[in-house]
């Protein structure tokens, strides 16, 4: 956390408490001291095959083993009850402790088969407008998700699932609460996200990378799905067919993750070359960027990728949630160490190690440890923070998963009404991961802006002298907000000691 200082009679704001660079009295001297302190990048140091070696193996291996473990396990459950039930004979391992149940695999396959579809033509409808219709998209993202919410809350109380119609309506409750709280912010994020959206349209060859990686996961997913059909039709007792389901969805969201934070390096890579040259068509760039970047996202990053995979989502959730209750001042003071916990998490696990991997090669930990240094010590980590480009783009992804899951799951209802909630369920983490392959192309575009405003705001000025001043004026805004919290802070400190001194007396 970064606390902005004020010195007295000089009207100056500057990043932890000390004289920097970047203080100023003014958005125009703040951002030519932007421009000042920008830390000039040495194009020899990025991309170079010298600093490309192997990272985080070890994590690497976990997850081909887990693949090839899955793989095989998901073809025996699909194929145990495959146009014959118990055709491997597993049930009679469980008979003693679960009921028998007389389903198949192909009864319910179909269904997922419906969800890869949907989940598949939402992202590709997603990336085709992304260039003429992407700010109306989001926008209805973050004010239909609420109601849709409400409405599937409605639906499963009509259906008489009483936990998960709770569920529904406390999501779509967090949901109204949440937009409620950062309307103020959501003019800067959607300018963040046109610009990112801007720099996305002029590479076509990342929504080639993103159609490629769609068709990958949908294979992957059909192979998943025949083994889920094949856990829903089991013999197993409702308990234990959804603790089965369980652990094949943590490994679906772990694939689909993996999948989705590759896309993220090499489309950094991508991003921060042409902001590094100049544009697409500079003469200094090198042949062939596309092919140089996803080369060493599925190589030498690719267990970096992996390891990180596992905790980003999380880490970005619970600090989602911290910013929530921060004017909470009880609720905090409860939750405060935990929170303490998280904010060291986020060092060694945030998004924007990312292009620190797709750019410099490093390791994730140092990457996101780098890159929260970086953030912190140039003051950009105040814009960060306010930004919620992030929060924006997973409703998008929500959305796209809920109707994913609605349409398996109406269809489920017409045939098999008892397995609704089940397949629906995880329809819906297939329609996410679907919807989010599409999703990362812009979110990768947003992590490398600001990676690249924090390491040499002249690459933003050249690529975009207006939005340059815009970011620069919103920074300064925050740096003064923080200020005025500081200021607060210790003068109800000093009040507080006062007190305490004169009740002593």
């Amino acid at each position: 956390m970064i606390f902005v200082g004020v010195f007295p009679n000089s009207g100056w704001y500057c990043p932890s408490g000390v004289l920097s660079p970047l203080c100023a009295e003014s958005p125009e001297g703040f951002a030519e001291n932007v421009r000042r302190n920008g830390r000039m990048i040495d194009v020899g140091d990025t991309f170079s095959p010298k600093v490309r070696r192997w990272r985080d193996v070890f994590w690497l291996a976990i997850f081909m083993l887990h693949l090839i473990a899955l793989g095989f396990v998901l073809v025996l459950l699909g194929l145990n009850r495959f146009k014959k039930s118990d055709r491997l004979n597993i049930d009679r391992y469980t008979n003693r402790v679960w009921e028998h149940n007389n389903g198949l695999t192909e009864n319910y396959w179909p269904n997922y088969a419906v969800a890869g579809g949907v989940g598949a033509a939402l992202g590709w409808i997603w990336l085709l407008l992304l260039g003429s219709h992407a700010n109306l998209m989001m926008k209805v993202s973050v004010h239909i998700l609420t109601t849709y919410l409400a409405v599937i809350s409605v639906l499963c109380f009509w259906c008489k699932q009483f936990f998960w119609g709770v569920a529904f309506a406390t999501g779509a409750a967090l949901q109204f609460l949440y937009v409620i709280s950062v309307v103020d912010r959501l003019p800067f994020t959607m300018l963040v996200l046109q610009k990112a959206v801007k720099m996305v349209w002029s590479l076509p060859e990342v929504m080639r990378v993103a159609y490629a990686f769609m068709a990958v996961m949908l294979l992957w997913m059909g192979i998943w799905s025949f083994g889920a059909a094949g856990v829903v039709a089991s013999s197993r007792g409702d308990l234990g067919r959804w603790w089965l389901l369980v652990v094949l969805s943590v490994s679906l969201f772990w694939t689909g993750a993996v999948l989705c934070n590759t896309i993220h390096v090499i489309v950094s890579g991508l991003v921060f070359l042409v902001l590094i040259h100049g544009g697409r068509n500079a003469s200094p760039m090198p042949p062939n960027p596309l092919m140089k970047s996803l080369r060493y996202a599925v190589t030498t990053s690719f267990g970096s990728i992996c390891y990180g995979s596992l905790f980003t989502a999380a880490i970005r959730t619970l600090r989602g949630f911290r910013s929530k209750i921060g004017n909470n001042e009880c609720l905090f003071c409860c939750v405060d160490f935990l929170f303490q916990l998280v904010e060291t998490l986020v060092r060694f696990f945030n998004k924007y190690a990312y292009v620190q991997i797709a750019v410099y090669g490093k390791g994730f930990n140092r990457a996101a440890r780098d890159a929260w240094e970086l953030f912190q010590s140039t003051g950009v980590e105040a814009l960060v923070a306010y930004d919620c480009s992030g929060a924006v783009l997973l409703m998008g992804t929500v959305l796209g998963g809920l109707i994913t899951g609605t349409c398996a799951g109406v269809w489920t209802w017409m045939t098999w009404s008892d397995r609704v909630i089940m397949v629906g369920s995880t329809a819906m983490l297939m329609g996410m991961v679907l919807v989010g392959l599409a999703m990362v192309v812009v979110e990768s575009a947003v992590t490398s802006i600001y990676i690249c405003y924090a390491e040499d705001p002249l690459l933003i000025q050249k690529w975009d002298p207006q939005f340059f001043n815009q970011m620069s004026e919103k920074l300064h805004q925050r740096l003064q907000h923080r200020s005025a919290l500081a200021r607060e802070i210790l003068t109800q400190n000093q009040h507080d000691t006062r007190m305490q001194d004169i009740f002593h007396l």
